[in-house]
């Protein structure tokens, strides 16, 4: 009786959560399937394409810059990740393993930080923008994203679940604290790392708002504004929108495909002996 109440009980658990997993993806499904349809289809009545055609996918790609857009993109979102990482780690290492007046203080403000919304600072971050020079840049672009709260907060949990004996070890094989910080705990936080990566990517490819207040010179767009622009000139044609949306969001798909498999947690303290 017991094991008929719990089969019927995981078959409504996984049913719930394939009609959540159906209903999620159904706008993405119904992208896809109206990239492929042909002109003399309708997208709304007919749900699968009768006549698939990349022809939409070769207008788009032909017609305007989306080779441009994509390099755009892929050069902001790289450079945005690498630098995050970077100054992230540097700020979290001492706030999670240093000993200094202030720090909690410090790591309390940093934290304060991500209630504040961006809509807020937009307007003195532009201004520093244009008065560093950098508007209608790629470095105007990642300006806002060098360093982020949640990622400080991320890393600096990662770095306190370090075994403290590696970073002893290093201290008596007389490594230094910078040397600490990239030979012992760089690779000991690698899932956390590979986390906060695919975070900052997907923000930084899928953002809108900034680079529209930041640039207006077309050769600079990225490609969620390629796609605004896309959808002002075409009059609509759901089919061209589809086309480029789905250019858009491969390669996040691809990127997540790729790295998924480096967020499992490993063991930092296996190297460790009792």
């Amino acid at each position: 009786m017991m094991n008929q109440k719990s089969l019927i009980q995981r078959f409504g658990l996984y049913l719930l959560l394939t009609v959540i997993a159906v209903a999620m993806l159904f706008p993405l499904l119904w992208l896809l399937s109206t990239a492929f349809k042909s002109p003399n289809e309708d997208i709304f009545t007919t749900w699968l394409p009768t006549q698939p055609t990349w022809e939409n996918f070769r207008i788009v790609w032909q017609t305007y810059p989306f080779g441009r857009y994509l390099g755009n993109s892929t050069l902001i979102a790289v450079l945005t990740v690498g630098l995050n990482l970077l100054f992230c780690s540097l700020a979290a290492y001492p706030l999670a393993r240093l000993n200094f007046w202030g720090r909690d203080s410090i790591f309390a403000a940093v934290i304060a930080t991500i209630m504040i919304p961006f809509q807020i600072v937009m307007i003195p971050l532009y201004i520093l923008t244009v008065q560093l020079g950098l508007r209608n840049t790629y470095l105007g672009v990642i300006f806002p994203s060098l360093a982020s709260a949640f990622g400080i907060f991320l890393l600096r949990q990662a770095f306190q679940g370090v075994p403290k004996e590696l970073e002893e070890a290093a201290r008596i094989d007389g490594c230094s604290e910078l040397g600490i910080w990239w030979h012992i705990m760089i690779p000991s936080i690698r899932p956390a790392l590979v986390t906060l990566a695919i975070f900052v990517f997907i923000g930084s490819w899928s953002d809108f708002l900034w680079p529209l207040i930041v640039l207006d010179r077309p050769e600079y767009y990225t490609l969620p504004l390629g796609v605004a622009k896309l959808a002002s000139a075409l009059d609509l044609d759901w089919r061209l929108i589809a086309a480029g949306s789905i250019i858009s969001i491969v390669p996040v798909i691809l990127l997540f495909v790729f790295l998924q498999r480096y967020i499992i947690p490993t063991e930092t303290g296996s190297g460790v002996k009792g």
